[in-house]
C-alpha cells in the first residue's frame, strides 16, 4: 500500500464520517475531505485514470463549497 492510498482511506474515511454527524463538529469533515483530494490527484494522474481525475476535481470543488459555507460564510 502506498502513501496514496493510506492518505485516501484516512481522509476520505475520516471526512465522510464527520460530515455525517449531527454535531457541530461535523464541519470539519469538508477540512479532512479538501486534505484527502492531493492524493486523489496524484494517484489519478499517476495511473493516468483521466475519469478519476475529472470526478477528483468535482469532489474538491464540493469540498470547498463546504468550507465556504461552514468556516468563512
Amino acid at each position: 500500500m502506498d502513501i496514496a492510498q493510506i492518505g485516501i482511506m484516512i481522509f476520505g474515511a475520516s471526512a465522510i464520517w464527520f460530515v455525517g454527524r449531527k454535531e457541530s463538529w461535523k464541519r470539519w469533515g469538508y477540512i479532512l475531505g479538501l486534505l484527502g483530494q492531493p492524493f486523489w490527484i496524484y494517484s489519478s494522474v499517476v495511473n493516468e485514470q483521466w475519469g478519476i481525475l475529472i470526478m477528483t476535481l468535482f469532489y474538491t470543488y464540493s469540498w470547498s463549497q463546504g468550507i465556504y459555507n461552514y468556516w468563512i460564510k
